[in-house]
């Protein structure tokens, strides 16, 4: 645990040499590799190794090779490559919120502080390829459940979509599904390249301000909408911010709509499932009251909102909760 900063570290210094894509074009030597990366070829051996050991390259007789993982997410020439989401956990790094964790610890949380809409522009453009399969699935698997393949148009909301692929997915699927995204007007432009380079863009506009009640800049959602997404953003918040989410969303429901939202959900013991459970500790570094909250703690948050009903359904192979509320 001690040195696991140095994985982190190593990945991302190896994206920003493009190393995987180099090797997965043929070249196989550190010195072929460093003439290319323009780097030093101790320098790109030492890494190099340093990746062998932990699993992302070969090597034989003193060639590198791509293991299937990194060639399947690392090398830009793959269509699931996600190697640009490395930027993202590399500026957490060198942002430090985890350097500061014990002070987190000691006040309940970090500093309360917006973070600059810059940052979240970082955010959706860096984590876009992880994204884009599981929205892709999310969208599939959960298709009896938003029934959206009827007649007539039916109104979609993505809140804090960031990226917006979740929406995206939603609009791919169901070619009656209008969607309308809300995030910072930032943000909401990067969604807006997503949907046109993904075909849907006639299908597709964004809503720039704040989804939370009470807050400056905050957006009216508008009424009338089939479907609601709320995808990785009630983590961020205290359950009475997520409360107040809930019921305005509520609100912003057809009679027959639902809202989907999607979050890390630990058991009662807060301990498993590991990724949903360990995600607490990311909020305790970076928010001043989000965590992972339990099945009975949505229960009870969706309930004060005006939501009978919740479901929850696990997905499988991801770490997410889809959570189902009809109006």
């Amino acid at each position: 645990m001690m040195n696991a900063f140095q994985q982190t570290a190593a990945l991302c210094a190896a994206v920003e040499l493009d190393l995987f894509s180099i090797i997965a074009r043929g070249e196989a030597s550190a010195a072929g590799i460093a003439g290319v990366a323009q780097a030093d070829a101790r320098g790109v051996a030492i890494l190099a190794d340093f990746l062998v050991i932990h699993g992302l390259l070969t090597k034989a007789e003193g060639r590198y090779g791509l293991s299937p993982e990194a060639a399947m997410f690392l090398d830009r020439r793959s269509p699931a490559c996600m190697a640009d989401t490395a930027q993202w956990f590399g500026y957490l790094t060198e942002r430090g919120d985890f350097n500061r964790l014990a002070d987190a610890v000691r006040h309940g949380g970090a500093e309360n502080i917006v973070p600059d809409p810059a940052v979240w522009v970082r955010f959706a453009r860096s984590m876009a390829p992880m994204m884009r399969m599981p929205a892709a699935f999310v969208a599939e698997h959960l298709a009896g459940v938003v029934g959206a393949g009827g007649p007539g148009v039916h109104k979609v909301l993505d809140i804090a979509g960031g990226h917006g692929l979740y929406g995206i997915a939603v609009a791919q699927r169901y070619p009656n599904a209008e969607i309308t995204l809300v995030d910072a007007e930032p943000v909401a432009a990067v969604a807006q390249e997503n949907a046109t380079a993904a075909g849907v863009a006639g299908r597709y506009r964004t809503l720039p301000g704040s989804a939370l009640p009470g807050t400056e800049g905050e957006v009216d959602f508008g009424t009338g909408y089939r479907l609601i997404l709320i995808t990785g953003f009630m983590h961020h918040f205290s359950p009475d911010v997520v409360e107040g989410l809930l019921a305005k969303a509520r609100a912003a429901l057809a009679d027959d709509g639902q809202v989907i939202g999607l979050d890390f959900v630990p058991n009662p013991d807060r301990v498993s499932p590991p990724t949903p459970a360990s995600f607490s500790l990311t909020m305790l570094g970076e928010t001043a009251h989000g965590q992972a909250y339990t099945f009975a703690e949505y229960q009870a948050m969706f309930a004060n909102a005006g939501f009978p009903k919740l479901e929850r359904r696990d997905l499988p192979g991801l770490p997410m909760t889809a959570l189902i509320a009809p109006r």
